[in-house]
């Protein structure tokens, strides 16, 4: 009685977001005929994203393959997609797991891009969709001479190993890509690993530089705020202090000699990251808060 009174709160989770002008709108790009399909889910889950006064999100999930019912296998990657209001979206974020095999009813789009839900998720069982799950599952490393081991981490699609960084373990990384692609970036990577010192330096200087004075404007906001009651305190800091606060979590080495650091603020942007780009033939060109 309690799994059929669940699925008809399910149900009728649907049944409002089909009577929305945004459902039928992605109802009328796509193609007439309806189709059960099982499909193998990516790395990620359902993710959302919204533009400017939209109500519903649109929810989307990446598919690596997806057939339908006797049908052969699609490994091109779609996403599957619904306008979903955030009682949908929940919904779909805690029941579409990550690396598994659904099955559910869907139309597939006009361009051919994603395939749009018609109705609830279910646990899939298709063989060789289940055999196409355990190989996209195993782990993929590369070693790279001086640098060690680099995993795979597919939710974000690069590359990275844990290393020392002045006394300090970091996270570096670059993104899978084509070989040549990838060599190029392994050259960034070695080039800021062999000078720690000279770039930790250079990095920090220019992101005081060019935040010093925003820190200490949210500083002083600050001041002001407890000076009526709140509790928080803010400080005035020195350069010398911003770049000690500043706390090394990443670098992403890229082609052609880019690089991204990402550091922890030390509270002096109250939980913001500090991230800071540039090049190894110019040094570090932009700075900025973030998250």
């Amino acid at each position: 009685m309690s799994e059929l009174l669940k699925r008809n709160e399910e149900m009728e989770l649907w049944e409002s977001i089909f009577q929305t002008k945004e459902y039928r709108s992605e109802a009328e790009d796509s193609l007439p005929q309806e189709m059960e399909i099982q499909a193998v889910v990516g790395a990620s889950g359902f993710g959302a994203g919204k533009l400017g006064k939209e109500k519903l999100w649109n929810a989307t999930v990446e598919l690596t393959a997806w057939k339908e019912e006797g049908g052969e296998i699609h490994q091109e990657g779609v996403l599957l997609s619904t306008p979903a209001d955030d009682r949908l979206l929940k919904h779909l974020q805690e029941t579409v797991r990550e690396d598994s095999v659904i099955r559910c009813r869907v139309r597939l789009s006009r361009n051919g891009r994603y395939l749009l839900m018609t109705g609830p998720v279910q646990d899939g069982n298709d063989p060789e969709l289940r055999a196409i799950l355990e190989e996209q599952m195993q782990e993929v490393s590369m070693e790279v001479e001086g640098l060690g081991r680099f995993v795979l981490d597919r939710t974000v699609d690069w590359f990275e190993t844990r290393k020392d960084w002045l006394g300090t373990e970091i996270i570096l990384s670059f993104d899978q890509d084509e070989e040549e692609v990838m060599e190029s970036a392994i050259g960034t990577a070695r080039i800021l690993m062999e000078d720690q010192k000279d770039w930790d330096r250079r990095v920090r200087e220019y992101a005081a530089d060019e935040l010093l004075e925003l820190a200490n404007e949210w500083a002083e906001n600050t001041m002001e705020e407890e000076e009526e009651g709140l509790e928080e305190t803010g400080q005035l800091v020195t350069r010398e202090q911003f770049m000690e606060r500043m706390e090394l979590e990443s670098i992403q080495a890229q082609e052609d000699g880019d690089f991204e650091f990402w550091f922890l603020d030390g509270n002096l942007f109250y939980g913001h990251s500090i991230h800071v780009t540039g090049n190894v033939e110019g040094g570090p060109d932009w700075a900025d808060i973030e998250g």
